[in-house]
């Protein structure tokens, strides 16, 4: 008996959105975002079939769509024979339950999408319970609204996650069921603190690698350690922290941490959701904000980056902003330098070039740069001689009548302590 495979088609995805002129690109809907929207749509496996903005001051508090626009929505997505309608903005629970009443069809907003995709890219058992945690803060004060979506859940973008248990049915059930994931997020906190005492104990430095989703920070780090973190021309390919580390020539252990890539519009509940996995980027000695130089948006990127980075408390630190994909982009096209940047380089992760400079200017911004001395030791300190061996590199030795001659690598605090044996 032969087996037929079955495929499920793709959902036929409208997408909508308000234009208000605002002069925020990070807030309003714009050309931009919408076509962003369309791939987030398409990487969550929707088909996009068609797109329309009103342009309007704000939107309209009961439908987000003024009367007139509301209705050639719904007779577009009758011709196009549409599934599924996409809002570029966070829908309230109202705005959400009456579209779906006007439409006759689901309807997700933007934050919706992001969470959906995460729960579906989410490997780890943290990563899952940070996704589940942040869909749920989300569902609580829209079931009334999303009520209609639940009943059928697994059926389409936008219901995958934690929905197989009739959430609409028992808000009770809800609370509790965050009260319990907060728990156990509480566990996976401890024990990353235990990570990070750890690692403070090895006189590690950490780098964290930040960026708007898609500029290339797992690609970059298989580069430099030779990791083989999964890494794909998709947002959001990675959500789960990763950490590989590599040395500097001056004895220095690196270790660069992946983490999940930002977005304009990130809901609120998934930064707060994924608290203990961003920690990490607040706790690091140092930032390297990966940029994808190839994008006209460069610049939005950077603000949207840097203004969730001052949100997590790690707009202070030492950041690096290494403008990437550099291979195809015109050279003259990426500035020298960058606000809130100590250093500027340009890098192309899939060719390693400026890798050197990269290195160096990670380097000259982490603790504990250490600088060429030259030292001689008396014979009768050898004990100095063989601390300097055990926990120092050394790049030359040389005997003389009166001691030995080594050039050595300090920093600031190992400098204060051998100052005496420094010619």
């Amino acid at each position: 008996m032969a087996l037929l495979e079955t495929k499920q088609e793709a959902e036929r995805a409208v997408l909508a959105g308000v234009h208000t002129g605002s002069g925020d690109p990070l807030k309003d809907t714009t050309e931009e975002s919408m076509e962003e929207l369309a791939r987030l749509a398409d990487t969550a496996g929707a088909q996009v079939v068609g797109t329309l903005v009103q342009n309007r001051p704000s939107p309209e508090n009961a439908t987000y769509l003024g009367e007139g626009k509301l209705e050639e929505l719904r007779i577009a997505c009758e011709s196009l024979e549409a599934t599924l309608v996409i809002f570029d903005s966070e829908l309230s629970p109202i705005q959400l339950k009456n579209l779906e009443k006007e439409l006759g069809l689901r309807v997700i907003d933007r934050s919706m999408l992001i969470l959906d995709i995460f729960a579906a890219r989410a490997q780890s058992s943290e990563g899952k319970i940070q996704v589940e945690l942040a869909q749920l803060r989300y569902m609580l004060p829209r079931l009334m609204g999303i009520g209609t979506q639940l009943s059928r859940l697994g059926a389409g973008i936008g219901t995958r996650g934690p929905g197989e248990t009739r959430l609409e049915t028992d808000r009770r059930h809800i609370r509790r069921r965050i009260h319990h994931l907060q728990e156990e997020l509480s566990e996976v906190r401890k024990h990353r603190e235990l990570l990070r005492t750890g690692r403070a104990h090895d006189k590690s430095i950490t780098v964290a690698l930040a960026g708007y989703t898609n500029a290339g920070k797992s690609t970059l780090l298989n580069a430099l350690t030779g990791a083989e973190v999964y890494a794909e021309d998709k947002l959001f390919a990675t959500l789960d922290p990763t950490v590989r580390g590599f040395s500097l020539e001056d004895g220095r252990n690196i270790l660069l941490i992946d983490t999940v890539g930002f977005i304009r519009k990130l809901p609120h509940h998934l930064i707060e959701a994924f608290k203990s996995t961003l920690e990490e980027i607040s706790l690091a000695d140092v930032v390297l904000h990966v940029v994808d130089g190839s994008s006209p948006e460069y610049g939005e990127h950077i603000q949207v980056v840097s203004g969730i980075l001052a949100e997590l408390g790690a707009g202070d630190k030492p950041q690096v902003l290494a403008f990437n994909k550099a291979d195809v982009c015109p050279e003259d096209v990426l500035p020298v330098s960058f606000p809130n940047a100590d250093k500027t380089v340009k890098i192309s992760a899939k060719t390693g070039a400026g890798f050197n400079e990269l290195i160096e200017a990670i380097a000259d911004v982490a603790p504990g740069k250490k600088q060429k001395f030259t030292l001689k030791i008396p014979f009768a300190k050898g004990a100095v001689l063989s601390e300097l061996h055990d926990n120092h590199p050394i790049v030359k030795e040389d005997f003389e009548a009166d001691g030995t001659l080594v050039e050595v690598l300090l920093d600031v605090a190992d400098y204060n302590r051998f100052k005496e044996f420094i010619q």
